[in-house]
């Protein structure tokens, strides 16, 4: 059978699966980031904490405790972006090597695969870091951003501009978590993405649980419900 036959064959149900992943990717995200207004994600009431943030960082004194905290969020988008560009390399050199994909196709025993499908396979999980390590990047860049503005904010609460400076600070830090989030997202889709290498079921098991995991962790955890209870105000019930 020749490749382009054999290839047309395979992706079929692969290329549909696949559409279905990044279509999820896309639309999760959407709904994420645009929720009910009845039904909050955990990102849209963090972006309201953030806010509150800026808020008390104005009143605050000394203002060390939020150089801090935002020190520690930059720190964790550029653990992330590390780890993105090590997965890329690792992704990349296996692209270079996928006789040891066909040997553990073999062991597993399934169907027999084109080097070109095994490439297809691997670069879509690749699409989704590089996506990640660009958000991630960016999101350090915009905390950076919020950074100086927070510098920016005069010392006297009472000062004409502090106000408005303060409210720029709280939506850089949104736009910087935004993308931090962006990129999460990418991460856990770029996990689902590899269950295609256990072929087009596999990657539709994958890639349920991949909503299931994002919807859970922004619609429906125990994170969210303390969230919710704080904004109304009401007491932590504790587990």
């Amino acid at each position: 059978m020749e490749i382009a036959t054999l290839l047309h064959i395979l992706l079929v149900p692969d290329t549909a699966v696949a559409a279905v992943l990044v279509a999820a990717w896309v639309i999760t995200g959407w709904l994420v980031e645009r929720p009910p207004a009845k039904h909050p994600s955990v990102a849209s009431l963090m972006a309201d904490h953030r806010r509150n943030w800026m808020v008390n960082h104005l009143t605050r004194d000394p203002r060390v405790t939020d150089a801090l905290l935002l020190g520690s969020l930059r720190e964790g988008t550029a653990f992330f972006a590390s780890a993105c560009l090590i997965a890329l390399g690792g992704g990349l050199a296996l692209i270079g090597n996928t006789e040891r994909l066909d040997r553990v196709a073999e062991e597993l025993m399934l169907a027999p695969t084109p080097a070109i499908l095994w490439e297809i396979k691997i670069l879509l999980p690749l699409l989704f870091i590089t996506n990640a390590f660009l958000k991630f990047v960016w999101a350090n860049r915009v905390f950076g951003y919020c950074c100086v503005m927070m510098g920016a904010i005069p010392n006297d609460p009472n000062a004409p501009e502090a106000t408005s400076r303060a409210e720029t600070a709280a939506e850089l830090n949104i736009e910087a978590a935004k993308a931090f989030n962006r990129g999460l997202r990418s991460v856990y889709f770029a996990l689902g993405a590899l269950g295609w290498l256990f072929g087009p079921i596999g990657l539709a098991v994958t890639t349920g649980l991949t909503i299931l995991t994002v919807w859970q962790r922004e619609f429906n955890s125990r994170s969210r419900r303390v969230l919710i209870r704080a904004q109304r105000g009401e007491p932590i019930v504790r587990k």
